[in-house]
């Protein structure tokens, strides 16, 4: 398919697969073998789904088995560089018995996949990969009945292998998949259900398989939002206002007629130009006068902070509590009191958000740049004043979402276009659109009242967090009496933050992960202790989490070589350790820091991670050095700067992202866990950059910084203070 071109659609727009009878479904996909599953049989496996929507009453996972003996497997989740085409499709090759070569993923596709609450959290694999194995193991086990019909055999003298069902001890005897597909429309049920291989049984999953789409990308042949074009298309620019908050007062478009062709549409609030050239549109929207009446809203990156601490819930929700509080004040023989802030960071995504929409008369189909197809599909469908039915999103490879791409402004911007001018409309936000309308990671706040008794070990954990939420704020220590509160809403709360905020890639956690670590390596500090040796001290092997934090731990310190020492000592080591979501991650880091600029150069991580059975181990590696990479943005120099609702950060001249150049030594310890279920991976390892930077710049200077990012000049006005 050359670049630029919509694909040509192979099944007809008109209908839902969400609503049809399964008589219409497989009229749509043609003559296969196909494996249907009733919501209850899967419903364990099913993670909460997005957009209003339900599975189909007569199934919530399937496969097509084409004639040819290529497989389709159909997924709601997305693919946005993290590499799940790949492992989806090794872990329906493990249970279905083909090659990993033979399958396809369609994904993201809300006509013919099942619904789904998004791809986020890491969770595809956890969630999602569950039932798409049980797909596979029953449509392997149903074969395996359709070709003990076809040679004539007991279904037991049968095994299935590489697409091929034969007799056993006599392969000559066989019948392909293909085969058994060839020509026919088949609905089989089995009356009990086959378990899943054990990860012993392997011989797809745990191998680091090639990526599906590495030659389109490298290529440059992939296609995003941004690549589709329509006969007739025109493009779309939307008129944004100064500051966030600010009301429009009048506009002046007269200008816009000096511009053939162009049109402006307006509606309330909302204001866009359109033409069939983008330069041409964009020119159009520059020539439109508008007043705005302002906000008022003065607070800014500096005054934020002690506006969280006025604005929070007083009492806040009680994340966890067990013990006594004040017993263990009692016991402590060294307190500890500190305050850590992280300020609002952009997503700052490569690919800005984008869509394509062709409304018209009886339903609309957006191709659109999201991690939520099924959320995007009920939004449009109410803004259009359509059934959801007969709205179609089709998303392609999305350039980078990191939980920015789950809300899906653009493609309701794209399509209330369409819907006015009567054609196709393309909405590219620039990026300066994409950083003022971005959702940032809220700024928050975390309170930490900690104690030591006199053999080192924690006794008493007050811990509250503001504005961040409550993900990874319980201490995966062993401490016998503690408190975590959470106070304040984490998203959105419209009295706390000047302008919208959302998840970002590991959302709360990155926040609380920081700030607790950071306080770790406080007391392991004051305490005159290792801060390896601490942490382990503080670990319970006879709890099963913390029995693989441990493990964690000393897989990374073996592949670190660490050796103890207290800090500060110089050699500007760090480690954390950290339960996310039931991945459990270690990391190691050493750097320097010019004391005369205060710049942080990082020289090597090492980073060890279970997430159980690892599904593709390249894929996992890939995905761990990129979280390891783009947390060093986070942590040595993103922050948004602003005035009230104005955004200060419109591009990367003054938004600065993680460089090449900063880039160090990364080494993975992929630490496999046959015993639990396979985990997240892309979401963790990022969560661990703001305390592990924190504590080897302590480690390296005696200076404790409690307040990201580390830039060179706060890190300077500390060592000149000190």
């Amino acid at each position: 398919m050359a670049t630029g071109e919509i694909p040509d659609p192979e099944f007809d727009e008109s209908t839902s697969a969400c609503s049809l009878d399964r008589r219409e479904f497989l009229k749509l996909l043609g003559p296969g073998v196909y494996i249907f599953f009733s919501f209850d049989e899967l419903s364990s496996f099913a993670q909460g789904r997005g957009g209003g929507s339900s599975y189909p009453e007569d199934f919530n996972a399937y496969l097509r088995i084409a004639p040819d003996g290529q497989v389709t497997g159909f997924s709601g989740k997305i693919e946005m560089g993290q590499g799940i085409n790949a492992a989806l499709a090794q872990m329906l090759a493990e249970e279905l018995e083909v090659p990993y070569n033979s399958v396809h993923m369609v994904m993201g596709d809300t006509k013919l996949c099942p619904p789904d609450g998004g791809t986020n959290g890491s969770r595809s694999v956890r969630y999602f990969g569950p039932a798409l194995r049980a797909a596979g193991a029953e449509a392997r086990e149903v074969l395996i009945q359709l070709a003990a019909e076809n040679l004539h055999l007991p279904p037991e003298r049968l095994v299935a292998k590489d697409g091929i069902v034969s007799e056993k001890g006599n392969p000559a005897k066989r019948v392909t998949y293909g085969a058994l597909a060839q020509g026919k429309t088949i609905e089989k049920h089995l009356a009990q259900k086959p378990g899943l291989k054990p990860p012993s049984a392997f011989q797809v999953c745990g191998k680091p398989l090639p990526r599906p789409d590495a030659m389109e990308k490298v290529t440059g042949k992939a296609q995003y939002a941004g690549d589709f074009r329509l006969p007739g298309m025109l493009y779309g620019r939307v008129l944004r206002p100064p500051a966030h908050g600010a009301k429009l007062k009048s506009i002046d478009a007269s200008a816009v007629k000096e511009i053939n062709n162009a049109r402006v549409f307006q509606e309330g609030d909302f204001v866009a130009v359109v033409h069939e050239l983008p330069d041409r549109a964009n020119q159009a929207l520059d020539r439109i006068k508008a007043q705005y009446e302002p906000a008022n809203e003065k607070l800014d990156e500096k005054t934020i902070f002690q506006h969280l601490l006025d604005s929070a819930d007083p009492q806040g929700s009680v994340v966890r509590e067990s013990g006594d509080l004040a017993k263990g004040r009692e016991l402590a023989a060294l307190k500890f009191d500190e305050t850590y802030y992280t300020p609002y960071v952009a997503h700052a995504p490569i690919e800005t958000h984008t869509a394509l929409a062709q409304v018209e008369a009886d339903g609309a189909t957006v191709w659109v740049s999201t991690q939520q197809p099924f959320g995007a599909r009920t939004e449009i469908a109410r803004t259009l004043g359509l059934s959801a039915d007969k709205v179609r999103i089709i998303t392609s490879f999305v350039g980078g979402g990191f939980g920015g791409k789950s809300q899906i402004v653009q493609a309701v911007q794209a399509a209330r276009l369409s819907k006015m001018c009567g054609k196709p409309v393309q909405v590219a936000w620039t990026r300066e659109d994409e950083f003022f309308n971005d959702t940032f990671m809220p700024a928050a706040v975390v309170k930490i009242s900690s104690g030591l008794n006199a053999s080192n070990q924690i006794v008493f954990w007050d811990y509250q967090v503001l504005f961040a939420g409550n993900r990874s704020s319980e201490p995966p220590y062993e401490i016998p009496h503690q408190r975590t509160v959470s106070r304040g809403a984490a998203r959105g709360a419209p009295a706390a933050h000047p302008f919208g905020t959302g998840a970002w890639r590991g959302p709360g956690s990155n926040t609380n992960i920081f700030a607790r670590e950071s306080h770790i390596d406080l007391m392991a500090a004051k305490a005159g202790m290792d801060p390896l040796e601490f942490r382990l001290k503080n670990l319970n092997q006879a709890d099963q989490t913390q029995k693989r934090i441990i493990r964690v731990l000393n897989a990374a310190a073996e592949k670190f070589g660490w050796k103890p020492s207290k800090a500060p000592s110089g050699r500007g080591h760090g480690v954390v350790s950290l339960d996310y979501l039931n991945t459990c991650v270690a990391a190691m880091a050493e750097l320097e820091v010019d004391k005369k600029s205060g710049k942080i150069q990082v020289h090597r991580i090492v980073i060890a991670q279970d997430m159980g059975p690892v599904i593709n181990p390249e894929g996992a590696k890939m995905q761990i050095e990129g979280g390891v990479t783009m947390g060093l943005g986070y942590c040595l120099a993103e922050e948004i700067h602003f005035i009230g609702g104005e955004i200060k950060d419109l591009n990367f001249d003054s938004y600065e992202i993680a460089r090449f150049s900063w880039a160090p030594k990364i080494e993975v310890v992929l630490v496999d866990n046959p015993e639990i279920e396979p985990m997240g991976c892309g979401e963790p390892p990022i969560t661990c950059m703001g305390g592990l930077m924190a504590n080897a710049l302590f480690d390296a200077t005696g200076v404790r910084l409690n307040r990201l990012p580390l830039t060179p000049e706060q890190i300077k006005a500390k060592l000149e203070k000190s």
